[in-house]
């Protein structure tokens, strides 16, 4: 069911949530309560998406982790080798928070930009910011509601060696360069808990949208 940790009531008053953050760890069930709250009507704003985006061919973001983790990381056709830049990155915390202090600040601006159009279309839309680092790139945002979708670690790396071929040593090391769940479920206002069927996640989301558009 879902789930509302102690307080958290004061989120949903006293007026309409229009600007929700959507997090959870990897193979969590974020992607599927997006879907969902899409089906709903929400807006979402895919922060992988804009990543993607932002670190296009001919971007000054690429251009600049180019420069600081050397040309190698580009591919000959000028785009960015997302796998060499992994490995280059993976374990080094230096090496990941100056590639962090080169992305964030371009995602945080087009994200913001796309939360602003989406309201200027339509003031009552429920902007929902698909977000798996919110903890590591904007916890500090003045979110209206922070969705969390939560399954326990066992059963994220069961998913993540069955569903996407990862070896347990891989899904381990993916599941442990994230935040704990500990510090995530800290900010939830909600949360969904996807350890069970599909059914029973979707019927979580359709009463959260209920509650949100009540």
């Amino acid at each position: 069911m879902t789930a509302d940790p102690p307080g958290s009531d004061v989120a949903w008053h006293p007026r309409r949530v229009t600007l929700i953050a959507l997090t959870g760890g990897i193979a969590s069930g974020k992607s599927t309560i997006a879907r969902r709250l899409a089906e709903h009507g929400a807006v979402i704003v895919d922060a992988d998406a804009i990543v993607r985006e932002v670190q296009r061919a001919g971007s000054p973001v690429l251009a600049e982790i180019a420069a600081s983790f050397g040309d190698d990381v580009l591919t000959q056709a000028g785009e960015l080798d997302r796998p060499r830049l992994a490995s280059r990155v993976f374990g080094d915390e230096d090496a990941v928070r100056t590639l962090n202090a080169i992305v964030h600040p371009a995602v945080r601006a087009e994200s913001a930009a796309r939360f602003a159009a989406a309201h200027a279309a339509d003031p009552g839309a429920i902007v929902v910011y698909d977000v798996p680092l919110l903890l590591e790139a904007r916890a500090e945002d003045p979110w209206e509601l922070v969705v969390v979708a939560h399954a326990p670690v066992e059963l994220r790396r069961e998913r993540l060696v069955s569903l996407r071929g990862m070896s347990p040593a891989d899904a381990d090391a993916r599941i442990a360069s994230q935040v704990d769940d500990g510090r995530r479920l800290a900010i939830a206002d909600v949360v969904i808990d996807t350890t069970g069927s599909m059914e029973e996640t979707v019927a979580q989301v359709d009463a959260l949208w209920e509650r949100l558009t009540r």
